[in-house]
């Protein structure tokens, strides 16, 4: 019995040091995977850093382009009901071509440019319109000619609890509020399209007052639209002895500058209240002694304040949810100086006035397609700034009378990269037609109605 015990003290002890040593064994083993495995986390981890590293070096330290190709065939109408006179085309076909670039350096610094081509299928080079505007040929189907469209770069910062940007260029002022719906482009630019639909070249102050306010800000801009004449900049050699570009003091061809307001009231995703306020120094008129027109003759002060619902009441999926509804109410003021006139106004005033309403809605046929509806009325001295051709008829937003407008705006065979139109405008011109905001043209009592029916489809990528 004793020697039965001894024995089995000397197994235990034998299995002991034995389940000892590989315990010890082990724990090595795992000592030595655990520092593997952690040195590759490690590894993991820093090819990760250097990986979102790189990203964030590519994402910022390069420019990102985008394009929006876009075909369209416009079917034109007019007629002057009162001289029975009228004039049509039964195929304008047009295409233009948006190269887009942006660019973000830094968290506060910005970079965003559009490059435009805007023609009509074999028509004349550089358009039959020897005025254009280097901000304006973009905007109208002319040529095959690369233009500058926007470009332009804002700084943002804060000064305690204000936020504030900066910016200067050419700012994105076409197809801006309210247009961009009829224009099929879900990016609106900044400025109310009711009484500013052109290229700016200007500087941007951006306050933005959101924290008092759900969406408030505003902008203060200020630019030029016109340079005057200056000396020897067009000829050869020198006319005068300061050299090219100097300011021409004996011509009535004056700089055209201009000062803007515009901004949100409020803004929280569904109610949106817009305003702007625009002046214009030296805009054009005609001199009532010499008979020149196109020269500085007085002041304007543009107006506008829009109220926009997007999404009418609370049910987020149903019809109304995804309804757009927009009503917008414009003044025009034009103050002639002594010794000129602007719009038949000799050293007066000239007031105008407009009302533009809109409803868009899904079109119940399609995925994402929207059906549009539009109604525009200006009064008789209606004088906005819309250089950039709304309709190939013309501005309809910046009729004399009435214009009625019905779209439809779908993706070509349900491609987000296809977007697509069929559009309708007819309009009813009850007093001179207004181009380009030109003052020196009296305005008479007509009548003359325009239709166009356009068709057209983009790639926009």
């Amino acid at each position: 019995m004793k020697r039965f015990v001894v024995m089995s003290l000397m197994a235990t002890a034998a299995i002991t040091a034995t389940n000892a040593a590989t315990n010890a064994e082990l724990e090595e083993r795992i000592r030595v995977l655990e520092e593997m495995v952690y040195g590759q986390q490690k590894k993991i981890k820093n090819n990760q850093k250097t990986i979102v590293e790189v990203k964030k070096h590519d994402a910022f330290d390069n420019i990102k382009f985008g394009v929006d190709f876009r075909n369209s065939i416009d079917m034109l109408d007019y007629k002057n009901n009162i001289t029975g006179e009228s004039a049509k085309n039964d195929s304008l076909l047009s295409s233009r071509l948006y190269l887009t670039m942006a660019a973000a350096p830094t968290d506060k610094l910005i970079f965003k440019g559009k490059l435009a081509i805007y023609s009509l299928w074999g028509a004349h080079l550089f358009g039959e319109d020897s005025g254009l505007k280097d901000w304006s040929a973009s905007s109208k189907a002319t040529d095959t000619v690369m233009r500058v469209k926007e470009a332009y770069f804002v700084y943002s910062t804060k000064y305690g609890e204000q936020p504030v940007s900066y910016s200067i260029g050419r700012r994105p002022s076409t197809d801006g509020v309210l247009a961009n719906y009829r224009e099929n482009n879900p990016e609106e630019g900044s400025p109310l399209a009711h009484i500013t639909n052109m290229e700016v070249n200007g500087l941007m102050v951006k306050l933005d007052w959101d924290r008092f306010i759900p969406g408030a800000y505003t902008k203060l801009v200020g630019g030029r639209a016109h340079t005057g004449a200056t000396t020897g900049a067009y000829s050869i050699g020198y006319t005068t002895p300061w050299g090219p570009n100097a300011d021409n003091a004996d011509s009535e061809d004056d700089n055209v500058d201009f000062f803007v307001a515009v901004g949100d009231a409020y803004n929280n995703g569904q109610y949106q209240v817009m305003y702007e306020w625009a002046h214009i120094f030296n805009t054009k008129g005609q001199n009532v002694d010499t008979g020149n027109t196109a020269v500085g003759a007085g002041t304007a002060d543009l107006f506008a304040l829009g109220f926009k619902v997007d999404g009418i009441g609370d049910d987020i999926d149903g019809f109304l949810a995804n309804t757009t509804a927009f009503i917008s109410g414009a003044y025009t003021h034009y103050s002639a100086d002594n010794g000129y006139q602007i719009l038949g106004a000799e050293g007066g005033t000239r007031n105008g006035s407009s009302i533009w309403a809109g409803v868009i809605f899904p079109d119940m046929i399609t995925e994402k397609g929207k059906i549009g509806l539009e109604y525009n009325h200006g009064s008789k001295y209606w004088t906005p700034m819309t250089w950039a051709e709304d309709t190939a008829i013309g501005s309809k937003i910046a009729v004399r009378g009435d214009a009625y407008e019905a779209y439809w705006n779908f993706n070509l065979f349900g491609e987000e990269y296809l977007p697509a139109q069929i559009r309708y405008t007819y309009v009813q011109h009850d007093y001179t037609p207004t181009i380009n905001c030109a003052g020196w043209v009296p305005v008479e009592g007509v009548d003359i109605t325009a239709q166009d029916l356009r068709f057209s489809v983009s790639y926009k990528y």
